[in-house]
């Protein structure tokens, strides 16, 4: 009876041995998991500004396009209104002489 007792404890022990095994490996596993998921991360950080260049420069040129055009408008609504500004004052001017030379009208 002590010989099947003893092959159960060997296999008993075999099997907690390939346990230990198989949680040593998994272990291993999922330590270099970790480490390609960190060197994955600190590639794409580096690599962030590059992805985001193009972006970037793309809103510059839109903006940079914006600003002329605003600034295009805003000359040109300028201008308008220092040629009204003009006229109301010739208009106000003929207007004042008018009423000087004539009191009457």
């Amino acid at each position: 009876m002590d010989e099947p007792l003893q092959r159960l404890l060997d296999a008993e022990a075999r099997a907690q041995a390939v346990i230990d095994e198989a949680h040593r490996e998994r272990q291993r596993m999922m330590d270099e998991a970790l480490a390609a998921v960190r060197d994955a991360e600190q590639r794409f950080e580096a690599d962030r500004a590059e992805l985001r260049a193009p972006y970037l420069r793309e809103a510059q040129g839109r903006a940079d396009q914006m600003v002329a055009e605003l600034s295009r408008k805003y000359g040109e609504r300028q201008r308008m209104l220092r040629e009204l500004a003009v006229r109301h004052e010739r208009e106000a001017v003929d207007a004042a002489l008018a009423l000087l030379l004539d009191p009457g009208v």
